[in-house]
């Protein structure tokens, strides 16, 4: 995490199926909120990109994100 409190992460390679990535990005959304402090009040994820080194940012719906990871 950086100074600003983004997460720079690699979550697997451009050749990974498409499920092997959500599987990737699924367990590092858990491991975000499991690690939320307890005193942290209000939204905790504002937004999350996915990109390849030089490619371009997709941006994933943060809450349905959330909620596929806990129906899990």
């Amino acid at each position: 995490m950086d100074k600003a409190g983004i997460i720079h992460n690699a979550v697997g390679l451009a050749s990974f199926p498409a499920e092997q990535l959500l599987e990737n990005i699924g367990t590092l959304v858990k491991a975000i909120v499991k690690a939320r402090p307890a005193a942290v009040k209000g939204t905790y994820i504002k937004g999350i990109t996915i990109s390849s080194t030089m490619g371009v940012g997709i941006k994933i719906d943060e809450t349905s994100a959330q909620k596929e990871t806990a129906s899990e």
